[in-house]
C-alpha cells in the first residue's frame, strides 16, 4: 500500500498563509458588522426618537388649531389619529431595533461554556414572575438537578424569553397556566420544556418562527415584534442544541429545547 506523503515545507506555508488570510478577512467581516450594529443601535434610533416626541407637539397644534377654527373639528380629530399611528410605529420600529441588536450580539458574543444547572438558573426567573404576574398558576421543573452545558448568561436569556412569551399568550385564559419542565435523553442530553395554555396557533406555520420578526399573531391581539423566538433560536444553534414548537389554535403551545449536558 503506497503511504501518504507528508506535506512539503512549502505547501504547508501556503496552507497556512491561506488559514491567515482567511482568519483576517473573517476579523474584518466582524468589525464591519459590529459597527454597522453600532449605527443601527444608535444612529437610527434619531429620528426615531423625533417621531415619538413631536407627535405629541403636533397633537397640541392641532387642538390650539381646532379652539380656533371650531368648523375644522373633524380634520383635528383625523390629525390625531395620523400622529398616535406615526407615534405607534415609530415605538414598534424602536422595538424591532432592539430585538435586531439583543440578537446580533447573541450571534456574535463569545461563549463560555460550563456546566450549568439549569433548575437553579430557571427557578429564581420562575419566581420573579410569579410576584410580578400572582394570577398565573405554575408548574415547576421536577428533577433537583438539570445539568447542562452552556453559557450561563445566555441560557438564562433564553429561558426568560420563553416564560415570558408563555405568559403573554396565556394571560386571556381563565387561570392562565405555564408549565416549566425537563427529562433526560440519551447520551447526557436533556429536553427543557415551556408549556402554556394560551392562544396557540396552527403549528403548520411554526417553521416560519425563529426567523426575525416572524408573528403568529396579530400586532393588535399581542404586543410584541417576533424577535422572542429568533433570540432562543440563536442561542440554542449557538449551543449545538436543537428546539421545536407543538401548538394548535386554543390549545396553548410547548416549546422545547433539547440541550447538550453532561456526559
Amino acid at each position: 500500500m503506497q503511504q501518504a506523503q507528508s506535506p512539503t515545507p512549502g505547501t504547508l506555508n501556503e496552507a497556512l498563509a491561506l488559514i491567515a488570510q482567511q482568519q483576517a478577512d473573517m476579523a474584518r467581516l466582524h468589525a464591519a458588522h459590529a459597527s454597522w450594529m453600532r449605527a443601527v443601535a444608535h444612529d437610527l434610533r434619531a429620528p426615531l426618537r423625533h417621531l415619538v416626541s413631536f407627535a405629541p407637539l403636533l397633537k397640541e397644534s392641532v387642538d390650539e388649531l381646532a379652539a380656533a377654527a371650531p368648523q375644522a373639528v373633524h380634520a383635528a380629530e383625523d390629525a390625531h389619529e395620523f400622529a398616535s399611528t406615526m407615534e405607534r410605529a415609530a415605538r414598534k420600529m424602536s422595538a424591532m431595533l432592539d430585538g435586531l441588536v439583543h440578537i446580533s450580539r447573541a450571534a456574535r458574543a463569545e461563549l463560555q461554556p460550563e456546566l450549568v444547572d439549569w433548575v437553579a438558573l430557571t427557578v429564581p426567573l420562575v419566581q420573579a414572575l410569579q410576584a410580578q404576574y400572582p394570577q398565573v398558576q405554575w408548574s415547576l421543573p421536577t428533577p433537583a438537578q438539570v445539568p447542562v452545558l452552556a453559557h450561563a448568561e445566555w441560557l438564562r436569556v433564553a429561558m426568560q424569553a420563553l416564560l415570558d412569551n408563555a405568559i403573554k399568550f396565556s394571560a386571556r385564559q381563565e387561570p392562565p397556566q405555564v408549565q416549566v419542565q425537563a427529562w433526560p435523553l440519551a447520551d447526557g442530553w436533556w429536553r427543557l420544556v415551556v408549556q402554556d395554555n394560551g392562544a396557540g396557533f396552527n403549528d403548520s406555520r411554526a417553521q416560519q418562527l425563529g426567523e426575525l420578526f416572524q408573528r403568529m399573531h396579530h400586532e393588535n391581539e399581542f404586543d410584541g415584534v417576533g424577535c422572542g423566538l429568533a433570540l432562543v433560536s440563536t442561542v440554542a444553534q449557538r449551543h449545538g442544541a436543537r428546539w421545536g414548537v407543538q401548538s394548535q389554535p386554543g390549545m396553548g403551545c410547548t416549546v422545547s429545547l433539547d440541550w447538550p449536558g453532561a456526559r
